[in-house]
């Protein structure tokens, strides 16, 4: 099952490398990591989407407890939540978009951030699934000839209601 974890984490040199090397050492694989400072410059938030069984993930989640770096941690996944990704992505058209396109992009509240026809880059802030989806459908749309280039952030997640960690 795919779980999303959020944690904080103290903003010092290695604490990621902390992380990131418990994950790699017990064979744990990290699908997306984003890490940002927060309000308070001593720590950052970082948020991983990881794989697992329930016991796995408990497991992993007791084991970055351990780490020195780590100040709170909460699984996501088992709460009412909001999860978020940026996808930039760079096309290639062969002509102006189509009412299709312009329609899909419309409905995932896309920017244009250049309308060359070379490099029509588009910016999309949206769940994974609408982002997996629109990557999947865009060559299909009348005029794109080419996807040029994907960039996503990884996921960002926040608790409904109270915060999950503070």
């Amino acid at each position: 099952m795919r779980h999303t974890i959020s944690l904080f984490l103290q903003n010092e040199a290695g604490a990621l490398t902390r992380v990131a090397g418990l994950f790699s050492s017990r064979g744990y694989n990290i699908e997306s990591l984003h890490v940002a400072p927060t309000q308070d410059h001593s720590l950052s938030r970082l948020t991983l989407v990881t794989t697992g069984s329930d016991v796995v993930i408990q497991q992993i989640c007791n084991q970055l407890l351990k780490l020195v770096d780590v100040v709170d941690l909460a699984d996501m996944t088992e709460g009412d939540h909001l999860e978020r990704e940026l996808l930039l992505l760079k096309l290639q058209l062969d002509s102006v978009p189509g009412e299709a396109l312009a329609a899909r992009l419309s409905d995932l509240q896309a920017r244009v951030l250049d309308e060359r026809l070379e490099s029509y880059t588009l910016e999309v802030t949206a769940g994974g699934l609408d982002i997996d989806r629109l990557i999947g459908d865009i060559a299909a749309f009348p005029g794109v000839s080419e996807v040029l280039s994907v960039v996503r952030s990884g996921v960002v997640a926040i608790s409904h209601g109270t915060p999950a960690i503070r």
